[in-house]
């Protein structure tokens, strides 16, 4: 059975190696290598020579099982390809038809079993490679490295495995990690192949999906020696980004770190696996610009022995004894002279190569097994075909049924690699899903100095798509560093995160993350940072005044607790005091003229309804219940009735005593004091006919105002009908303008202690009260209404009491000597109303 693997050894970038053919026998085959080198491989990799001693551990391994393959010996060949793609495909071909010759479709090594190719490792290679084989020559191929999601349609690759993931698992995984980190605003770069432009259009695809924006997105173009970098570092240089993904290969970054260097552009860079953990030596030159470097990296295993292992190789070997040559030269800085310049590495080397130097005190990339990643992947992959192998062997079906080990079709091997499922040493768990795919385990890395001033890739999280919900996702951000010192994660956004209390407004033409923050409007607030909209806070709260959270509103009313409403309801009280005291002083004095002749029934009527007056602006203080909503409007309009209907009676009654006194006149009939009484009844009843028709069909009643002032509560009385409370103060306006303009004409009329012109004077101040309180009520919100209407009654009762009654209690109290019968006689004769 034979195993074809495709590390790379000694190519621009890798080599490409293949491991078939093991046969029943302990004999390893190895083809010569000048059989494949039609092309010089100018760079040799470290990390590629251990990742074909890690297949021959593994082989190795395997055949020393007894418990494994009982009686099959495994064995393999190994064919550099330099990473050209024709070597690559002249070695797929070659191990197809046999050792040392190549005919398509057909198979000449009948004594050894072919069992499947490990390799190619570059996605491109691996997607024509497979079109070698002919369609009876449907061999495995299982790669080490090749990540393109091309090669995961098994219509098109029925025969294709790979032991890394898809680089649609890496693709979601960088942008997860990109998104993580709070980067909205990055930058793309990618090098021109299937690798890279497939996966950053994955990556693209889910970062604009999670709502973040791509500042720009270049390619690398490896047509180019300087691989387009002055026109991509002038684009970075350009942008506010300061995170650029990066989806290329060592090789083809680092010109475009040339560039960064040279004009001193730093920036935060996400690497892809290609490149995360990278140990091209040229690559420490950009130290500097390097650290801090986050990305996604194969999962990392663990292979017990292979360090040992490792140190047993030796020049004098006969398998791959050119390329153990070459490194022996590069690790101990010496030059085998007995070859005819075969290597071409360190001419200038003055030390020669004994073959006894101790490889176990070398550090480098080859012995560092601390973070094995491709090597592990080209392990498992051989382990797997080992795995596909038995169960083939010891398959169960009715004879007849199950496939010989030593004479089986390559579909047959594939039917089981399909199925395959076990464990390494380890504990990992090996498996291929329905796209030939392995379970999407990664590292995330992070570039770090370490203390002797190297570069170190350190584990700072995971990404396991084959963990459960919440937990595929893991990173430890204290654990990175950003640049030499700083810990604290950069930022990358195009526009500054909006507080709370802001909302996000799109720029016009720009990308949905350039946008400016504004202020949440009037009663709504946003209680996180970078919200798309406000939320309008419920109709009984406000926000705070940082918009963040909404608060119960304040609930207004004129209450008596209130400064205002004890100062109004005191002097309500106090002041309706002073009609009842004016009423005990015209009772006390009710015989003297001054009080005979002002109509004393008519005068106490008047007081009484004025101390009514003070008291019901009480009515409007307090929290307004249903009951004196009902009631403290038409108590005011009622009391007013009957109190400028008192006056206006007086004032008609001054006029018809002055005209009864001239000779021949009928009115003196009209002058009788019931007279007057009916006029008050008639006046007072048709305001309370109103106010009866105003309650029976638009009451008042109580109500939440929560539009006057948005921030409050305002509980006020809605008057139900704002035509009839105008109505009714418009019928007060009609009394005393009447008695106005009556009291005015009879205002120079000869009689002693003439009312008229004091009526005159209460009237024009109570109708001034009143037409000023009209814009007042208007303008004025909340509880101030309330007041205003109270000062408005307070005001006007006090008009009528001064005007009315001041001049006379003066004269009762301070000027007896004017109350009396001869100065009544010596001013004039007459009757005041």
């Amino acid at each position: 059975m034979g195993i074809t693997v495709t590390p790379c050894i000694c190519t621009i970038q890798r080599f490409s190696v293949q491991y078939p053919v093991l046969s029943v026998s302990s004999q390893i085959h190895v083809n010569p290598l000048n059989v494949l080198f039609s092309c010089f491989c100018y760079r040799f990799y470290f990390q590629n020579l251990q990742q074909l001693q890690a297949m021959r551990f593994a082989v190795a391994e395997i055949n020393g099982d007894s418990d494994i393959l009982p009686n099959v010996t495994l064995g393999f060949q190994a064919y550099d390809s330099c990473n050209v793609l024709h070597l690559v495909l002249k070695g797929a071909l070659q191990v197809v038809t046999g050792y040392d010759r190549i005919i398509p479709n057909y198979r000449c090594a009948g004594d050894v079993s072919l069992s499947s190719m490990i390799g190619p490792s570059v996605s491109t290679h691996s997607i024509l490679a497979p079109q070698t084989r002919g369609p009876h020559l449907d061999y495995p191929f299982i790669s080490h490295y090749a990540t393109s999601p091309l090669l995961s349609n098994k219509r098109e690759f029925p025969s294709f495995f790979r032991t890394v993931p898809s680089d649609i698992f890496q693709s979601k995984g960088l942008a997860d990690l990109v998104l993580h980190l709070g980067w909205t605003w990055v930058g793309l770069l990618a090098v021109d192949t299937d690798y890279g432009q497939q996966g950053i259009h994955l990556v693209q695809q889910e970062i604009v999906n999670a709502g973040a924006c791509v500042a720009f997105s270049e390619n690398i173009v490896t047509s180019r020696p300087d691989r387009n970098a002055p026109h991509i570092v002038k684009v970075m240089k350009a942008s506010t980004a300061k995170v650029v993904v990066i989806f290329a290969n060592s090789v083809d970054l680092i010109p475009i770190l040339e560039e960064m260097v040279k004009h001193n552009i730093t920036r935060i860079l996400i690497a892809s696996d290609a490149w995360s953990t990278s140990t091209m030596a040229s690559l420490k030159t950009f130290s500097a610009h390097l650290v801090g470097t986050i990305g996604i990296a194969l999962n990392s295993g663990t292979i017990p022995g292979l360090r040992e292992f490792l140190n047993t190789i030796h020049p004098s070997m006969t398998l791959g004894r050119y390329w153990i040559r070459i490194f022996w030269e590069m690790a101990f800085s010496c030059k085998f002279i007995d070859d005819k310049n075969q290597t071409g590495y360190l001419g200038n080397s003055l030390k020669e190569c004994s073959g006894s130097e101790n490889l176990a005190s070398v550090q480098n990339v080859y012995t560092d097994v601390s973070n094995l990643r491709t090597t592990y992947s080209v392990y498992t992959a051989v382990h797997a075909v080992t795995k596909a192998l038995e169960d083939l062997k010891n398959c169960k079906y009715p004879q007849g049924s199950c496939p010989d080990i030593w004479n089986f079709q390559p579909w047959q091997l594939l039917y089981y690699l399909k199925n395959v499922r076990f464990k390494l040493k380890d504990g990992r768990e090996v498996y291929f899903d329905k796209n030939g795919d392995p379970p999407a385990v990664y590292d995330i890395v992070n570039w770090q100095l370490s203390p002797n001033g190297g570069m170190q890739h350190v584990k700072v999280g995971s990404y396991d798509m084959t963990a459960p919900p919440g937990q595929v996702f893991t990173i430890n951000a204290s654990a990175i560093i950003w640049t030499s010192a700083e810990r604290k994660v950069p930022i990358s956004v195009c526009s500054q995160s909006c507080p709370l209390g802001f909302w996000k407004a799109a720029r016009k033409g720009e990308p949905v993350c350039c946008f400016q923050c504004v202020p949440c409007p009037q009663g709504e607030i946003t209680n996180q940072t970078d919200s798309f909209t406000c939320i309008k806070c419920p109709w009984d709260k406000w926000p705070n005044s940082e918009k963040t959270t909404c608060l119960p509103k304040s609930v207004e009313y004129l209450s008596y607790e209130d400064p205002l409403g004890t100062i109004l309801a005191s002097t309500s009280v106090i002041s309706s005091l002073v009609p009842v005291a004016i009423l005990k002083i015209f009772i006390k004095f009710k015989t003297t003229p001054i009080v005979k002749a002002n109509n004393y029934s008519l005068s106490c009527l008047l007081l009484v309804s004025l101390s009514f007056c003070f008291l019901c602006s009480l009515v409007f203080i307090g929290y307004p219940q249903h009951v004196n909503c009902l009631l403290r409007q038409v108590t005011f309009g009622m009391v007013f009735a009957v109190c400028v209907s008192c006056i206006l009676a007086k004032t008609i009654m001054v006029v018809f005593a002055f005209m009864a006194t001239k000779p021949g006149s009928n009115l003196k009939k009209w002058t009788n004091p019931r007279v007057s009484y009916v006029m008050v009844f008639i006046c007072s009843l048709l305001q309370f006919i109103l106010c009866i028709t105003w309650l029976s069909i638009a009451s008042p009643y109580p109500e939440q105002n929560i539009e006057t002032q948005p921030r409050l509560i305002i509980i006020q009385c809605n008057e139900g009908s704002p035509t009839a409370f105008w109505c009714m103060l418009g019928y007060l306006g009609l009394l005393a303008t009447i008695s106005f303009v009556v009291a005015f004409l009879a205002r120079r009329l000869p009689d002693s202690f003439n009312e008229a012109k004091f009526i005159t004077f209460s009237m024009l101040s109570f109708l001034s009260v009143w037409v000023s309180f009209i814009p007042a009520s208007v303008s004025a919100q909340g509880k101030y209404t309330v007041a205003m209407e109270i000062f408005a009654i307070l005001a006007s009762s006090w008009a009528l009491v001064v005007c009315m009654f001041a001049n006379k209690c003066f004269i009762i109290l301070f000027r007896p000597n004017m109350n009396s019968r001869d100065q009544l006689i010596k001013k004039g004769r007459g009757t005041l109303g």
